[in-house]
């Protein structure tokens, strides 16, 4: 099997991963145009049978009500010193596969960055429930999408089907949160570790440079 590049993993729900993305794109574009966009999400009754059949595990553990409380306080920090406002969503009943299997419709259609942007804009800066088909209707009118695709791509076969191989590469790459980099054997868990991922991929493709050269 070929060696994979730099590659990272983001997730709607998280709001680390919003502050990743916005951190990558803001400081470092030129490592963002470099690696490899792969979505996280908890797995719904469907896809875990398919893990289960294949005997795979996630090493995903459900948050704690001492952690919840902790990041709500850590997470207005790390608003504040980037100068974010943010709105905390209310989600009642939230169906991750809803908006992660839409990702991999958008990014099909060649407007998988566009997507992602407006899903954050959406869940942080609106405070909109995107696990609801009808927001993902939305997000594909403000993109020029077709709004049905979208708001039924978890319930349509291939795209599980593809969201299933996205879940096997969590369980290849041993991710068990996000934003989670990785770059050769090095891996880097959290936003606060986005530079050191940056400075290796960096590295690397200076690297690379020097032997075409």
């Amino acid at each position: 099997m070929a060696r994979r590049g730099p590659r990272w993993y983001f997730s709607f729900r998280s709001p680390y991963s919003w502050m990743a993305y916005r951190d990558l794109l803001g400081q470092y574009p030129d490592v963002a145009e470099q690696i490899e966009w792969l979505p996280f999400w908890e797995p719904d009754e469907p896809a875990l049978d398919h893990l289960e059949r294949n005997n795979i595990t996630l090493p995903y553990v459900p948050m704690s009500k001492e952690k919840h409380l902790y990041i709500l306080q850590d997470v207005r920090r790390l608003c504040r010193a980037r100068g974010l406002d943010m709105v905390w969503p209310v989600d009642t009943e939230p169906r991750w596969q809803v908006p992660h299997l839409a990702y991999l419709v958008a990014q099909e259609l060649g407007a998988g960055r566009e997507f992602i942007a407006e899903v954050y804009r959406s869940r942080w800066e609106l405070g909109e429930d995107i696990s609801q088909p009808d927001t993902m209707r939305r997000v594909g009118k403000e993109l020029d999408l077709d709004p049905e695709l979208l708001a039924g791509a978890h319930e349509n076969a291939e795209v599980r089907e593809r969201g299933h191989a996205a879940l096997d590469s969590l369980h290849r790459d041993g991710v068990f949160g996000v934003p989670y980099f990785i770059s050769g054997y090095e891996k880097f868990w959290g936003v606060d570790r986005l530079p050191d991922f940056v400075e290796t991929v960096r590295a690397r493709a200076l690297k690379t440079t020097a032997k075409k050269g």
